[in-house]
């Protein structure tokens, strides 16, 4: 569905907030090569007056939100860290999300997937993944809470286009936040499949859906699932044929980190029917990332 905007027949400008963030930097990079005007926000997201300034400032067509709090190195940070965690990823994206509604602004939200985990009615392996509209399951850790708690009071907002990234993966191997060079950088890894984003794939497509005026939410994840193993294989093929890693169990992986992770599929056909072109994961790897890899001799 789009919502009734009040921008009419205005170019396309679009307001980003997060600068400095991995999709923030990309969207903008994408905004050049497309020709799209765009100014980054300099408000705080939590500071009311300073989002509707700069909205009074720069006068947007589209607002697009790639704040937040993830923690560095990982979401471990957040379990200690509670109170800036509520401040950016609740009170801030609320903030936002009512600013833009209040001016009539579609606001293009990239949110988190990880609030579901695999349970009875969703089996690891089935093929069968969490909809759209299904109640998150998994709060394991205090940063997939704060994103559950948003997303739902979120779809009371009919101006906000929510996007559910996961596992990000870009053809920049050498970003430490790029899935795929973490995992090459770890002592182990678990080897579970999982419904993943691929970035250079499907960043245009986000771009593409505000200018649909596109609402609600979405899985923003490529069809079908990839696990690490099979991620770890393509580089060995692709990227260093010596590449050797080693696995270990949940459990193990437990005794390593604060908060538990979540694993999941999620379907992704409402997207894919909105855009047909959309590759599944294991397409999406090869084409985005490794080939091009390929041909450059890897990162």
């Amino acid at each position: 569905m789009g919502f009734p905007v009040s921008n009419g027949e205005q170019p396309l400008k679009f307001l980003i907030y997060g600068r400095t963030g991995w999709i923030g930097g990309l969207i903008g990079k994408l905004c050049q090569a497309q020709g799209i005007e765009f100014v980054y926000g300099s408000g705080r997201l939590e500071n009311r007056a300073s989002l509707e300034a700069d909205i009074a400032e720069i006068k947007p067509s589209h607002v697009f939100n790639a704040a937040g709090v993830t923690g560095r190195p990982n979401v471990d940070w957040c379990e200690s860290h509670k109170v800036e965690t509520i401040r950016t990823n609740v009170v801030g994206t609320l903030t936002l999300a009512d600013v833009c509604r209040d001016k009539g602004l579609v606001l293009i939200n990239y949110a988190t997937g990880c609030i579901f985990e695999f349970d009875e009615k969703h089996p690891l392996g089935s093929g069968i993944g969490f909809k759209e509209e299904d109640t998150p399951n998994f709060i394991g850790s205090f940063y997939s809470k704060t994103k559950a708690m948003v997303e739902d009071l979120l779809r009371n907002y009919e101006n906000v286009c929510t996007l559910r990234v996961r596992m990000p993966i870009s053809s920049d191997l050498s970003n430490p936040r790029n899935f795929i060079t973490k995992i090459t950088r770890y002592e182990k890894v678990v080897d579970i499949p999982n419904s993943m984003t691929i970035l250079d794939e499907l960043l245009p497509i986000s771009i593409e859906m505000a200018k649909r005026n596109l609402t609600g939410i979405y899985n923003f994840t490529n069809p079908g699932v990839v696990s690490h193993n099979e991620i770890l294989e393509m580089y060995r093929e692709y990227i260093d044929p010596n590449f050797t890693w080693k696995n270990f169990t949940l459990e193990e992986q437990a005794k390593v980190i604060v908060a538990p992770r979540s694993n999941n599929e999620l379907d992704a056909s409402k997207l894919k029917n909105e855009f047909p072109e959309l590759l599944t994961i294991k397409e999406s790897l090869i084409k985005y990332v490794f080939e091009p890899n390929k041909k450059s001799g890897g990162a």
